[in-house]
């Protein structure tokens, strides 16, 4: 069964769907060596980053394992 589209007022968006253009978009310019270089060093630069705030914050992270655990007073019952 065919079904048939309603009548819209606007011709231009009834035959929008059928429209193709065939015009191409023009090609990708390509990217500089100074380009790629730079996003090597943002990503190089970022990477590293991460890299030393995780070292550096590590130590702060980790717990003390060879030191004995502390016990006030009030729990030996004193």
């Amino acid at each position: 069964m065919l079904r048939r589209r309603e009548p819209v007022p606007f011709a231009f968006l009834a035959e929008a769907d059928r429209f193709r253009s065939n015009v191409a978009p023009p090609p990708r310019q390509r990217s500089s060596a100074g380009q790629i270089a730079g996003r090597w060093l943002l990503g190089l630069t970022l990477v590293a980053g991460l890299v030393g705030s995780l070292v550096l914050g590590m130590p702060a992270l980790s717990t003390p394992s060879d030191t004995q655990t502390q016990q006030s007073q009030a729990s030996q019952g004193h």
